[in-house]
């Protein structure tokens, strides 16, 4: 029997905070109605990943729905709630997406954003970035280097923005703390 880390996926009951993992990636989160309530979405390349964000949203009690681009990407939202007011406030300096002071990232956020953003790159495991909120880069890096993850930044010359987790360790501790693959996530693209 394998012991749980304290931060890993299972660690925790299931909580709509659990969203900002998708705000590490490429989400945001809007407000409506001069503070009474508040929206996270997010779009995503694969169908697979939306698929597993609607579900993520279910689990946590949070109406969503999703739809494809005219990109071909496909989009999720949650419906816009009172109970996520936290969440935009936290992640959110006036209208630009920010990573509150002294976030601690747990499993759950983790998994999160490996489900919208997440993939082996040969070299290590990347975690793409918004390349709309540069500001937040330098904190998710902190945020990963306080749970074992050390990191590589990457720039927009590797193609989108992205930490980058290498080292057998801290690959071993990636995988722990995000769980077991979700099912229709394509081989070989899960941490191991």
């Amino acid at each position: 029997m394998r012991q749980l880390s304290l931060f890993s996926d299972q660690a925790k009951e299931a909580s709509p905070n659990d969203l900002a993992g998708l705000l590490c990636a490429q989400g945001q989160v809007h407000g409506f109605g001069r503070g009474t309530a508040a929206r996270v979405s997010i779009v995503v390349a694969e169908q697979w990943r939306a698929v597993e964000i609607a579900a993520a949203c279910q689990e946590r009690g949070l109406a969503a729905e999703r739809g494809r681009t005219d990109e071909d990407h496909y989009w999720v939202r949650t419906a816009f709630l009172a109970g996520l007011l936290p969440l935009a406030t936290a992640w959110t300096r006036g209208a630009v997406k920010a990573v509150p002071s002294g976030w601690q990232l747990d499993g759950a956020a983790l998994r999160l954003w490996v489900v919208a953003a997440g993939a082996p790159d040969g070299r290590g495991y990347l975690l793409g970035l918004d390349p709309h909120g540069p500001g937040t880069y330098t904190p998710l890096a902190a945020a990963l280097t306080a749970v074992g993850l050390a990191a590589t930044p990457l720039g927009a010359r590797a193609g989108q923005p992205a930490l980058r987790i290498s080292a057998r360790r801290r690959l071993a501790r990636l995988a722990e703390l995000v769980g077991e693959a979700p099912r229709a996530a394509p081989t070989g693209l899960w941490p191991s």
